[in-house]
């Protein structure tokens, strides 16, 4: 089984909805998603605001239920095979925190845009082979050597999230905004790679 970790600051409001969506559109049975924060507010549940968005798109209510903060640790990061960070301050945290990840972690956002221009095909040639969870890691050594000086985004901060916490709903309808598609694409790459459905 494939181990995905996403993690942001306070694990209430975009790590947890990138969570729920990207479980959303993969074989549970096949992946394992879980979330983390680096200055998480354990145990408390996704804000009002976040639950109330992941309802709207569509994400089963046990998924929204029994969400509860953790902390980002080493513990967490252990046997993680994919680190998606909403911003690349979490990303370096991560790679701080465990420096065997550096190849593993990603922002969301750039893990989504590193694979834009590959076809299904393209993505399906890259994972051949058997063992699904295998197959995926295939897809993630591909991405991280699509992390060149070539690919990098127009402005850094394009592959950061920005936070919504303490934002009214526009703020959060925003940072949503940024999320959604990201998980999308990387939820097609898996899907094409590895023949998810």
């Amino acid at each position: 089984m494939l181990r995905i970790l996403i993690v942001c600051t306070g694990n209430i409001c975009r790590s947890p909805l990138a969570a729920a969506l990207l479980s959303s559109r993969v074989d549970e049975r096949r992946v394992s998603i879980e979330s983390a924060g680096t200055r998480a507010l354990v145990g408390r549940p996704m804000t009002d605001e976040t639950a109330t968005i992941a309802r709207e798109l569509g994400v089963a209510e046990r998924l929204v239920d029994s969400h509860r903060a953790r902390q980002l640790d080493e513990d967490a990061l252990r046997g993680a095979d994919l680190v998606l960070a909403l911003s690349r301050e979490h990303r370096r945290s991560v790679v701080e925190l465990s420096p065997s990840h550096v190849r593993s972690s990603f922002t969301l956002r750039e893990f989504a845009r590193l694979s834009a221009d590959a076809s299904d095909d393209e993505l399906a040639e890259i994972a051949a082979g058997p063992r699904a969870a295998r197959r995926a890691r295939r897809i993630v050594t591909w991405l991280g050597e699509r992390r060149t000086p070539d690919r990098l985004p127009r402005k850094a901060s394009d592959d950061d999230v920005p936070d919504p916490y303490g934002g009214d709903r526009g703020t959060y309808d925003r940072s949503t905004a940024a999320i959604v598609p990201a998980v999308d694409a990387a939820a097609r790459l898996f899907r094409a790679g590895t023949r998810w459905t």
